[in-house]
């Protein structure tokens, strides 16, 4: 009698723990989500990160807090992104600079350190001068280069910042010295095209949503976007291809990712969710009211778009000696 008992009780209780959830068989996400941002409150990629959370949490069920790990040039914020327990409740937002930092020695982080989810946003490079400059097309700027090298000076970011790694390799592309157009450090785009409408430099680099006031202004102009498709945002500005033939394209582009190793059903929602939030009326207003670019690719055509990327910058950066 008392092995009946015992063994009808054990069968009560396995029926009951089979019909109980617990962590291991609930549905993700069941907790909140952390979204780690690798720069400052406030700046595009921060406002990228929190519309895109806003609209994962109706989407999810789940609220998303977003957190700002800054320092070391974006290392310490993609470093955290990548450090994070593969669960699915900690994501991050990476941006250009993944490509870049482990040439500068600064990290050994590169795209392949996450699982990628979505790129959601990039904003091509373009050419900008004065409006009086005399140039009414990039290849009369080209030519005075060739001409006389050393000529002019050119802004828009950090030595080795994503805008410099755009003249350099366009310059290049155009079988141009990238040394032939002197770089000088500005603590981003603001600043380098205030020295532009202030004569002390010649040429930025950087993107059409950063010169946008400017270029309304009737104080700025852009001579070609280093992009494969014209700006929605401005249309009348070449690319770099019909202005001089090269192929070069380059952007500061955002994407989402995980941690290395993030199972496929979390990956796979987290991926389908993203594809909603970029597909949705929210997003592509906030896009076309910051005058951001968008660009979506999902998980696995991140990976590749990163992989490339990776390659193209850092052949740039060791030609003008920028790579370790």
């Amino acid at each position: 009698m008392r092995r009946f008992l015992m063994a009808g009780l054990a069968l009560a209780v396995s029926s009951i723990a089979a019909l109980a959830p617990n962590a291991a068989t609930a549905a993700y996400p069941d907790r909140p989500i952390t979204l780690i941002v690798p720069w400052n409150a406030g700046g595009g990629t921060d406002a990228v990160a929190r519309i895109v959370a806003s609209l994962l949490e109706k989407d999810l069920g789940q609220p998303i807090a977003v957190v700002n790990r800054t320092g070391g040039q974006g290392v310490v914020g993609h470093q955290a992104i990548a450090d994070a327990a593969p669960d699915g409740y900690t994501i991050g937002i990476i941006t250009v600079e993944i490509g870049m930092m482990h040439w500068q020695g600064l990290t050994q982080l590169t795209g392949a350190s996450y699982t990628p989810l979505a790129l959601m946003n990039e904003d091509p490079a373009g050419v900008q001068v004065r409006t009086d400059a005399s140039y009414k097309t990039l290849d009369d700027l080209i030519a005075d280069i060739k001409a006389n090298p050393g000529k002019f000076k050119a802004s828009g970011t950090g030595q080795g910042g994503i805008w410099h790694l755009a003249l350099a390799g366009m310059l290049s592309s155009l079988k141009l010295d990238p040394k032939s157009v002197p770089w000088v450090p500005s603590n981003g785009a603001a600043p380098g095209l205030q020295d532009l409408v202030a004569g002390g430099v010649q040429v930025v680099t950087c993107s059409i949503p950063e010169a946008r006031s400017l270029i309304d202004a009737k104080r700025v102009k852009s001579l070609a976007i280093m992009a494969s498709e014209r700006s929605k945002l401005m249309p009348d500005i070449p690319t770099l291809k019909e202005a001089t033939g090269s192929s070069w394209t380059i952007g500061a582009w955002r994407g989402f990712a995980a941690p290395k190793g993030l199972d496929k059903a979390a990956s796979d929602k987290l991926q389908a969710a993203l594809k909603k939030v970029y597909d949705s009326k929210e997003y592509q207003e906030f896009l076309t009211n910051r005058g951001f670019g968008g660009r979506y690719a999902d998980g696995p055509g991140f990976a590749e778009f990163m992989a490339k990327a990776d390659a193209s910058l850092g052949a740039v950066m060791k030609e003008v000696g920028l790579a370790k």
